[in-house]
C-alpha cells in the first residue's frame, strides 16, 4: 500500500510537468540541443549529441544516442533516455522515467521521478531528499542512494548496492543471477551489498547468487532469500552486522 501511495503521489505531483500542447519541439541528427531557462517544450530529440535541459525548462520526451543529458535545478520533463552517455539531474528535477544503456546516472538532490531509474552498463546514485516511484534498476553498475525513498524496489545483477543512512525502499532488493552464454576468466566480482544506518528495506531481500551483505545494526529489513549460484536449492547466507558509519 505505501509503495502505491507514494508512485501515485509522485504522477500526481507530475500532472503538471508535461509541456503545453503547442510548445516547440527540437530535433537534431548531428550537434546539440538547449532547452533554454523557464521555457515550455515539447520533444527533445538528437542522435549524435549531448542535451541541456536548462533551469526550470519543461519538456516531454528528452532522447538522444550519443550523448550526455544534463538537467538543470527545477526543470521537469516526461521520459529522460540516452544510449551512449552520462545523465545528471540536479537539484528538485521532476521526470517521468529515467534512463540509459551505456553510461551512469547522477541524481543530486530532491528529484522526484514518478516510474523507474534504470542503467545497463553504469551506476546510479541519487541524492538526499529524493523520491523514485518505481524501480532503480542496473546490470553492471552500483547503486547508491542517500537518505531518500523507493516505492519500487532495487535491482541489479553485478553491481554493488548501498542503502545508504536513513533510506527507505518499498520494494524489496532482487541480486539475480547472470544469464547468457561467454567465457569468464577467474573468479566473478561478489556484489556488496550494504544497509546503513537507520535505512529501511520493506520485502525480501533475494540473492540468486553469491554476495557480501552488510547491515547496521539499527536497520531493518525483510526475510533473506539466498539461492547459491551453483545450485537450484537455499542456501544459507547470513549478514555482517556492522555499527560504525561504513562496513570495515
Amino acid at each position: 500500500m505505501k509503495q502505491l501511495i507514494l508512485a501515485i503521489a509522485l504522477a500526481a505531483a507530475l500532472g503538471n510537468a508535461h509541456a503545453e500542447q503547442n510548445a516547440p519541439s527540437l530535433s537534431k541528427v548531428n550537434g546539440s540541443l538547449t532547452a533554454e531557462a523557464g521555457k515550455a517544450y515539447g520533444d527533445l530529440d538528437t542522435v549524435n549529441g549531448s542535451i541541456t535541459v536548462e533551469e526550470k525548462a519543461v519538456a516531454r520526451d528528452v532522447e538522444t544516442v550519443n550523448g550526455s543529458i544534463v538537467v538543470d535545478v527545477q526543470a521537469r520533463a516526461d521520459g529522460i533516455s540516452t544510449v551512449n552517455g552520462k545523465i545528471v539531474l540536479r537539484n528538485g528535477v521532476q521526470a517521468e522515467s529515467v534512463e540509459t544503456v551505456n553510461g551512469s546516472i547522477v541524481g543530486v538532490s530532491n528529484l522526484r521521478v514518478a516510474k523507474d531509474v534504470e542503467a545497463v552498463n553504469g551506476s546510479i546514485e541519487i541524492g538526499a531528499g529524493s523520491q523514485v516511484g518505481g524501480t532503480v534498476a542496473t546490470v553492471n553498475g552500483g547503486i547508491k542512494l542517500l537518505a531518500m525513498k523507493v516505492a519500487g524496489g532495487l535491482e541489479t545483477v553485478n553491481g554493488d548496492i548501498l542503502v545508504g543512512d536513513g533510506t527507505e525502499v518499498a520494494g524489496g532488493i532482487l541480486v539475480s543471477k547472470p544469464k547468457g552464454w561467454g567465457i569468464n576468466w577467474g573468479k566473478p566480482k561478489v556484489p556488496r551489498i550494504v544497509l546503513g544506518a537507520n535505512s529501511v528495506v520493506h520485502g525480501e531481500l533475494v540473492f540468486e547468487r553469491e554476495v557480501e551483505l552488510f547491515v547496521h545494526s539499527s536497520a531493518k529489513y525483510g526475510r533473506i532469500r539466498y539461492m547459491e549460484s551453483d545450485k537450484d536449492k537455499a542456501g544459507t547466507l547470513k549478514p555482517t552486522v556492522f555499527t560504525g558509519k561504513r562496513p570495515d
